[in-house]
């Protein structure tokens, strides 16, 4: 290997064929010494960068290294103590009902916290059945239902599911499509609701009790 371009000599005298002591350099040969040159100063800044970046990498906690992840999108979203509380008592408080009951939360565009839909006469109302979710569910824009509803399972058994539905209208824009969609899963988590289900109309609630009596 020659000592000053480390690239492997060739030909009489193990005499590297672009520092040739035994000859001028041709201009066909200063230009391929020149470009090997380049590559080789490439791969090497190449390879100090992704080094760089492992070693950041592994120093660095996971939520760092995954801007996606849940810290990343609790950062775009919130929650009021007072909201995290409600969703607490809501999950335990239904956990053995025998009657259906929901929730509806928002996200509200401007502040971008998540919280609780308010009816028509600007109440939190829990639901007591998807008939009563779906009236006051708008037309154009998403939200998200808590559900809890009880089934009676093949044995016998009376099975609690607790439920993220997630309603998403065809017609609202792609802007407040993002911005749901952002949240999703966020919000499945900070509820600790048991799975998630995609519906894009009310009438899609006729459905859920089967989906539920199939998990």
């Amino acid at each position: 290997m020659c000592s000053r371009c480390d690239i492997a000599p060739r030909g009489r005298g193990n005499i590297c064929c672009a520092f040739s002591r035994t000859r001028p350099l041709g201009g066909s040969e200063l230009l391929w010494h020149s470009l090997a040159a380049s590559i080789l100063s490439w791969y090497g800044a190449l390879y100090a960068l992704l080094l760089r970046c492992s070693v950041a990498s592994r120093s660095r906690p996971a939520d760092a290294i995954h801007p996606a992840s849940k810290a990343s999108e609790s950062r775009l979203y919130t929650f009021s103590g007072e909201t995290k509380e409600h969703l607490r008592k809501f999950r335990l408080t239904t956990s053995r009902a025998k009657d259906p009951q929901a929730v509806i939360y928002m996200i509200d565009k401007n502040t971008h916290e998540i919280r609780q839909a308010l009816d028509d006469y600007d109440e939190a109302r829990v639901y007591k059945s998807l008939k009563e979710v779906a009236e006051d569910l708008p037309d154009h824009t998403p939200r998200f239902v808590l559900l809890s509803y009880p089934i009676t399972t093949s044995d016998g058994r009376l099975s609690v599911p607790y439920v993220l539905l997630y309603y998403l209208p065809i017609t609202c824009n792609a802007e407040v499509r993002m911005l749901y969609a952002g949240a999703k899963e966020l919000m499945r988590s900070t509820s600790e609701a048991g799975s998630v289900i995609d519906i894009e109309s009310a009438e899609d609630l006729e459905e859920v009790p089967e989906k539920l009596a199939s998990k």
